[in-house]
């Protein structure tokens, strides 16, 4: 949004994300990203709402942000050489008319071989707790890929074609 040039504050909206066993993983990353739009519409009435959920799909498996670090390396170590599909539900919503727009996008992630000191060293680095599957393609996680096929937005959490496309939509000057 910075390099678009477009005014914006990012807040939590203080949505209380709960994973839903029996949705695919499509519509709970749907679900919780239109949580989260409608607890942030409410604190800002007069707003243009993004809201994004990310999970990794993993082994037919919904993966969220490890707790700790024991889990942070589970997480790692069972992806090595094998993919993933980071999947994003995003909304964006006037919060005035309610005019909402809704998508999910998948990514696949191919990860690379990971030997116990480059797990260690990521791990260090802080980045694993903040994200779905415990990495994220942005900074020091992208030394764990070795191919990524889709949208890279998507796997940072945002998809902005999407995102500036219902912008346009709603009459949003770009």
């Amino acid at each position: 949004m910075k390099l678009l040039k477009i005014k914006f504050k990012a807040v939590d909206s203080g949505y209380e994300e709960v994973m839903h066993g029996h949705l695919s993983h499509a519509e709970l990353v749907k679900f919780l990203a239109h949580g989260k739009a409608k607890a942030a519409a409410k604190k800002y009435p007069k707003a243009v709402i993004i809201a994004a959920d990310t999970i990794v799909s993993f082994q037919g498996k919904a993966i969220g942000k490890p707790k700790n670090k024991h889990e942070a390396v589970l997480m790692l170590k069972s992806f090595g050489q094998k993919t993933q599909d980071v999947v994003t539900g995003a909304v964006v919503m006037d919060a005035v008319n309610k005019k909402t727009f809704t998508t999910v996008v998948k990514t696949k992630i191919y990860f690379k071989k990971l030997s116990n000191r480059q797990i260690s060293g990521y791990i260090k680095s802080g980045e694993a707790y903040d994200k779905a599957g415990g990495y994220g393609p942005l900074g020091k996680g992208l030394n764990l890929i070795k191919k990524l096929e889709g949208d890279y937005t998507t796997a940072i959490g945002l998809p902005m074609e999407f995102v500036l496309n219902s912008l346009l939509k709603l009459g949003v000057k770009i």
